[in-house]
C-alpha cells in the first residue's frame, strides 16, 4: 500500500484528523524498551513477589496464564504476519474446501452482514468495517523477536479492514494496577488472537485474502473510529458506547468487497474536555490536564494533529516501578460502566455535549465512588 493519499479523500473531507505521515513502529513505547538505550532499563522487571495480594506468585501466575494465547501463539505485540496472526494458510483438511468452486460472490452489503455475524459468533463484542487510510499503516515494522527494522506495506488490494473489539472484564479491571487488572488486559489480548484468527480463516474459505492483526501492522484506534466503534479520548484510548474504554482491538485486512461503516461520535470529546478524571488519577501523571495540542511529548507520539497526547515514557516508567501493567485510566473513566438502564440513559444524554450536564455526571460519578479500585482480595474471595 502506497504512502500517497491518491484514492483517499482530502483532509477536510475526513471525519477526524489524520496525520500527514506514517508512524514508525520502532518508536512505539513497547518497542523502544528493546532498542532505545535510554529506555531499556524500564523493560527489565525483577522476577520477585510480594506478600501483598495482587503481587504474589499466585497473582502473577494468574496474570501470565491470561496472556498465554498472545505470548505463546499470537505474537501480535512482537511482529506481524506470524503465529496465529499469520497472513495465509488454512488447516490441511480445510484446503480442499477452499479450492473447490470460485470465490463467494455477494453484494458488499450482504457480505458485510455475514462477516459481522460470524465475527460476533467467534467472540467479537463490537465489529465495524472501514477503508484503510495509508497513514494508519506503520511505515516500518520493528520485529521484537529478531530486532529487524524494515519498511512495511500492506498488499495493495487489501484496503478493507474489519475492526473488532473484545470486552475486558469489568470486575478485575476495577482492581488495577495489580495482577487482577493485568489478567483483564491479558485475557483481552488472548481473545483478540482467537477472534482475529478464526475470522481470517473464514474469509480465506470464501476465496479471499485475510490478514489478521493484533497490535501489529497498523494503528488500531483510528481504524476503530473510522469503522464506527467509538471516539478517541483525553487518555488517547478508544471509548465505545457499549463498554467505554474497556476493550481491546484487533482487525483483519482483506480484499473481500465490503460495505463501510462510518465514524459515529457520541459526545466523548466534549465530555473529556470537562471530566479529566483519567488525568487526575493517573499514577504517573502522564495524561494531559490541559487543552488539545499538535505537539507530542516524544517520538512515541504520532504528533501533528490536534488531540490530547499522553507521555508514554512516564506511563511505562510507572509500569516498570509497579512491576505490573496499569489500567487506572480505564478504571476511573466514567464511561467504564457495566450495562444497565441508568448508565445507558446517561450515555444517551452525554450526546447533547452540554458542559453543565457533563459536569453534573462527573460529580455524580465522584459521589458514587466509581473511581475507587476494588480490593484484589475480592477476586480470590469470590465464589
Amino acid at each position: 500500500m502506497s504512502n500517497a493519499n491518491e484514492n483517499n479523500p482530502p483532509q477536510e473531507q475526513l471525519p477526524f484528523p489524520v496525520a500527514d505521515y506514517r508512524f514508525d513502529q520502532k518508536n512505539e513505547m513497547f518497542k523502544r524498551i528493546i532498542w532505545d538505550e535510554t529506555m531499556r532499563s524500564l523493560g527489565q522487571w525483577p522476577t520477585e513477589f510480594d506478600k501483598k495480594v495482587g503481587f504474589r506468585k499466585i497473582d502473577y501466575a494468574f496474570r501470565n496464564a491470561s496472556w498465554n494465547l498472545e505470548w505463546g501463539a499470537g505474537y501480535g505485540n512482537a511482529r506481524s504476519n506470524f503465529g496465529l496472526y499469520s497472513w495465509d494458510g488454512v488447516p490441511k483438511r480445510v484446503q480442499p474446501w477452499v479450492e473447490a468452486g470460485g470465490p463467494v460472490k455477494e453484494s458488499p452489503k450482504e457480505m458485510s452482514r455475514h462477516v459481522k455475524r460470524v465475527a460476533h459468533y467467534f467472540g467479537a463484542d463490537l465489529v465495524g468495517i472501514c477503508k484503510v487510510h495509508p497513514n494508519w499503516v506503520y511505515s516500518h515494522e520493528f520485529n521484537s523477536m529478531t530486532r529487524e527494522h524494515s519498511p512495511f506495506e500492506l498488499p495493495e488490494d487489501c484496503h478493507n479492514a474489519i475492526v473488532m473489539a473484545v470486552e475486558m472484564d469489568y470486575e478485575t479491571t476495577r482492581m488495577s494496577p495489580n495482577g487482577m487488572g493485568g489478567a483483564a488486559t491479558g485475557l483481552g489480548y488472548s481473545d483478540m488472537v482467537y477472534v482475529a484468527n478464526l475470522l481470517a480463516v473464514f474469509i480465506r474459505g470464501l476465496g479471499y485474502k485475510a490478514l489478521p492483526s493484533g497490535n501489529d501492522t497498523a494503528l488500531s484506534i483510528p481504524l476503530a473510529m473510522a469503522a464506527g466503534l467509538g471516539e478517541s479520548s483525553r487518555a488517547g484510548f478508544l471509548i465505545t458506547r457499549e463498554f467505554g474504554p474497556r476493550v481491546r482491538l484487533c482487525k483483519v485486512f482483506t480484499d473481500l468487497p465490503l460495505e463501510y461503516d462510518t465514524y459515529q461520535p457520541f459526545g466523548v470529546e466534549a465530555f473529556c474536555t470537562v471530566c479529566k478524571k483519567c488525568a487526575e488519577n493517573c499514577p504517573s501523571q502522564s495524561i494531559p490536564h490541559g487543552d488539545k495540542t499538535r505537539e507530542g511529548h516524544n517520538i512515541s507520539n504520532q504528533a501533528g494533529t490536534l488531540k490530547w497526547y499522553s507521555n508514554l515514557e512516564k506511563c511505562y516508567a510507572f509500569w516498570s516501578k509497579n512491576r505490573m501493567s496499569c489500567a487506572d485510566c480505564i478504571r476511573v473513566c466514567p464511561f467504564n460502566k457495566p450495562k444497565g438502564m441508568i448508565h445507558n440513559v446517561t450515555r444517551s444524554m452525554i450526546r447533547s455535549e452540554n458542559s453543565i450536564l457533563n459536569r453534573f455526571f462527573v460529580w455524580i460519578d465522584d459521589i458514587m465512588r466509581y473511581d475507587k479500585p476494588y480490593p484484589a482480595t475480592r477476586f480470590w474471595d469470590s465464589e
